[in-house]
């Protein structure tokens, strides 16, 4: 969906983290066991091969793309957009810019694995991500009820 919104997305650090939390607490629904701690966030981001992706609306964090590149394969770990910044396309943004800098580094395939009917998934098969497999269970919600994860991978270079 088009937007006069002026969103740029731009590459995050450490620094980020609260922008990264704000933004966490705000998109993802802790019925469904998705959401990441900021000493999760953290930790992954010190590791070597991960990077971070922030949209912003000036000041304004709208979302973040959290990933980790091993080798020649990248998995996106987590994706989010605001409840108020949703259907601008800006995880489109996101991930299109997240699959950019992979392939520019030479990675070969993205990954990513996404609940069982959470509405992204239309996001990920419409950017080129096929369907690999089922993590049974691999999500438990507040609630203690049990989630499904789909895992999906997209080569990079195709579309």
């Amino acid at each position: 969906m088009a937007t006069d919104l002026a969103i740029r997305v731009e590459p995050g650090g450490m620094a980020d983290l609260s922008d990264v939390m704000i933004a966490m607490s705000d998109a993802f629904d802790p019925e469904y066991g998705e959401a990441w701690t900021e000493a999760q966030c953290a930790g992954i981001l010190g590791m070597p091969g991960s990077w971070l992706l922030i949209a912003r609306s000036g000041a304004d964090p709208a979302g973040f793309a959290l990933l980790r590149t091993v080798a020649d394969e990248t998995e996106l770990l987590l994706i989010a957009v605001r409840n108020r910044y949703r259907r601008q396309g800006i995880a489109r943004a996101l991930l299109d810019q997240a699959i950019g800098d992979a392939a520019a580094d030479g990675v070969e395939m993205l990954h990513l694995e996404v609940r069982d009917g959470n509405p992204a998934v239309e996001l990920y098969r419409g950017a080129g991500f096929v369907p690999i497999g089922v993590r049974r269970a691999y999500y438990r919600g507040r609630s203690g009820k049990v989630f499904d994860a789909l895992t999906f991978k997209r080569r990079l270079g195709v579309n």
